[in-house]
């Protein structure tokens, strides 16, 4: 059977620190997760919990800050005219926002400015340029963007404009020729912590020019948080300050914008979080720029008035509702698209009417729908621009600079990249990347890791258990919420709510009850069913319904027991011998049915088709067989039915990656499964022992 991940890494817990842990006053659950990460001391622990409130680092320690400084200070004293540059994404947005209210609330006559997603790509390009240049605008500042704009460099100094250059991501060896650019990542960087967003290096600049960090980091903390939580920056060291500060600021919320967006999410202040920001409040603000519309996401930010807060929040929420149309009609024209397809070691797919903002998110469901990496493209004319999303640690970036000769230009990073490719080269790019991918998977298969923090008994999972990891918040890249382990589940009941998109669980152990959810999947995918014993990883959480508070597990992954992962396991091994015709000594006995087992799986055949068509995973499927006769399950005897039935006429089969999907085919006359090929050879080698 395939699992989602192909192997649990689960943290060893040392119960002796855990208890030291909860002596000094820590939660049992936040102690066992503590320890798990490594904080296996009070000391530890507890700089960790504080960590979130420690002091902000000196702006000027960022190369070029002195500069940059200088610059925009002497643009303020001048009146002249400045122009903030910045993405489309959230992290760009918020930066732009910042920097842009910062400077108008000094007095500067500043815009800003986010080119279109779809017309003008990311970054700085002459067309922009040119245009700012054309509202005389004196000074260009970069927010998340610019570290490599070279020519768009020169340009802004052969039009007489200053660029000062703001951003967070690698700098390649040369810098773009500007006023001043200031970047952590830069090698000459003596800033101690580089892992700032495009936001908080925005607002290093601003506290650099007001000269009173503190001040700005109050007035602008949330908009720092919530571009560092969206650009997935890792949550530790600096970071920790600037989001625990900024969901503080949150939870006070007086921006109007902010305060619109989190009632249109039917949210409240006091609830936010980074999961909140994460999962719910970014794709709404990402949506304007995918799907072209970004100055509504900026304007949200900006505005001081309430009802067109309240209007802008809609009108966002509206969009990101159809940017989730789009996004379903791209994946189910890709699902066509792969239909009979089975077992790809990767997903390479063209079409012409794919909306190029949203193909990247299609990218991400479809490697995780399909365990492979995947490759969109968008059509248009003679070219295509394609996103592209990796899995199970498949190299994206360095895979296109070996196929780079194929390409008209390309980007990203090792997990998410896109490309420029004409329409001619996407055949040769298809068997290329194949045949990459291909190699990768054989000599990693293992398949994608998932990292637990530890086994945990049942009866930790109370509400106030579950509540107190909060005080660990918070989480996100770096520091990962909570996944815990437990074993010897046994599954009472399975629903499959929200029109069958989502697999509501009821496990219980040691006699504790235990209510689950698992989203974007089905009792088939998850390959469970009632009564079986389970493994789950989890992350806890507390709900609230009706004014009764309750502990619920997210799935991350669940899986069968290890005493089937077992027998799984050995009735394909024999199988695959079967196959193969190198049965060991012995074992064709056991690969034998009985007819009461031909009987029986006929039986649940014809009662569960629909339409004469049953499509399940296979081992659930042997499983469900064996219970509706009452019977021992044996996997490979069930498989040997089915390709009995398949070779005598009686069903089509159809199989691949875990899941089998059969059609029924009898004929008008009775037929002898005796006189079947298969069968007629599993007895002559029973004999020949």
């Amino acid at each position: 059977m395939k699992l989602k991940y192909g192997t649990w890494n689960i943290s060893t817990l040392d119960r002796n620190r855990t208890a030291a842990l909860i002596d000094s006053g820590i939660s049992p659950l936040a102690a066992a997760l503590l320890v798990s990460r490594g904080y296996d001391s009070p000391d530890a622990a507890r700089r960790l919990i504080d960590s979130g409130h420690g002091p902000l680092r000196d702006p000027m320690l960022l190369p070029d800050m002195d500069k940059a400084a200088a610059r925009v200070r002497l643009a303020l004293d001048r009146g002249e005219k400045i122009a903030v540059f910045g993405d489309y994404d959230v992290d760009g947005i918020t930066s732009t926002c910042l920097l842009t209210d910062f400077l108008q609330s000094r007095g500067a006559d500043c815009t800003w400015y986010i080119p279109a997603r779809l017309e003008e790509g990311y970054g700085l390009n002459e067309t922009a340029i040119r245009g700012l240049h054309a509202l005389e605008v004196n000074l260009i500042i970069t927010v998340d963007c610019g570290i490599t704009a070279m020519d768009e460099a020169r340009l802004c100094r052969d039009l007489g404009m200053d660029l000062v250059i703001t951003d967070h991501h690698e700098c390649k060896p040369e810098l773009p020729e500007a006023a001043a650019v200031v970047n952590p990542h830069r090698k000459d960087s003596r800033y101690p912590f580089p892992h700032l967003a495009g936001v908080g290096v925005a607002f290093k600049l601003a506290a650099a020019v007001a000269g009173d960090q503190e001040s700005v980091f109050r007035e602008y903390c949330d908009l720092v948080a919530m571009g560092t939580v969206a650009d997935v920056m890792p949550l530790m060291d600096e970071n920790r300050v600037l989001v625990t500060g900024g969901i503080a600021s949150i939870q006070r919320c007086t921006r109007p914008g902010l305060m619109a967006l989190i009632r249109e999410c039917q949210l409240t202040p006091s609830g936010i979080n980074s999961s909140a920001i994460g999962y719910t409040l970014s794709p709404r603000i990402n949506a304007a720029g995918r799907m072209g519309q970004v100055e509504l996401a900026a304007e949200l930010f900006l505005t001081q008035d309430p009802s067109e807060a309240e209007y802008l929040a809609s009108a966002l929420c509206r969009l990101n509702r159809q940017r989730q149309a789009i996004e379903a009609e791209i994946y189910a024209d890709a699902a066509a698209m792969l239909e009979g397809k089975k077992d790809l070691p990767v997903i390479v797919l063209a079409g012409e009417t794919w909306h190029q903002g949203v193909v990247g998110i299609v990218a991400s469901r479809l490697a995780e729908d399909y365990g492979c990496p995947v490759f969109l493209v968008c059509l248009s004319g003679e070219t295509g621009k394609a996103s592209s999303r990796s899995y199970g640690g498949f190299p994206l970036f360095s895979t296109l600079e070996q196929l780079s000769g194929l390409l008209e230009n390309f980007g990203g990073h090792e997990l998410a990249a896109g490309f420029t490719i004409r329409r001619e080269n996407i055949d040769e790019f298809r068997r290329q990347v194949t045949v990459l991918a291909a190699s990768w998977r054989d000599s990693h298969p293992e398949g994608k890791a998932l990292d637990l923090d530890c086994a945990i008994p049942p009866d930790l999972l109370t509400v106030q258990n579950v509540a107190a990891l909060d005080m660990l918040e918070p989480y996100g890249a770096g520091f990962s919420r909570p996944q815990f382990y437990m074993d010897d589940l046994r599954v009472e009941q399975l629903t499959e709510v929200g029109g069958g998109k989502h697999l509501k669980l009821r496990l219980s152990r040691d006699g504790i009850p235990l209510s689950g959810i698992f989203f974007s999947t089905t009792a088939c995918r998850a390959a469970i069913a009632p009564g079986d014993l389970v493994e789950a990883a989890f992350t806890p959480q507390v709900n609230e319904f009706r004014g009764i508070r309750s502990v619920q597990l997210n799935l991350v992954d669940i899986r069968p027991c290890f005493a089937w992962r077992q027998a799984i396991a050995k009735d394909q091994a024999a199988y695959s011998r079967f196959c193969s015709g190198t049965l060991q000594s012995g074992e064709a006995v056991e690969l034998i049915p009985p007819r009461q087992e031909f009987a029986a799986v006929w039986r649940y055949l014809s009662a569960n088709a629909r339409d004469g068509v049953l499509t399940d995973n296979f081992s659930l499927l042997a499983r469900k067989i064996a219970r509706s006769a009452n019977m021992p399950c044996s996997f490979v005897r069930t498989r040997v039915c089915l390709d009995v039935l398949a070779e005598r006429g009686l069903i089509h089969l159809d199989s691949g990656s875990g899941t089998i999907s059969i059609r029924l085919t009898p004929g008008p006359g009775k037929v002898d499964l005796e006189r079947s090929a298969i069968m007629i050879r599993l007895k002559k080698e029973e004999g020949d022992v």
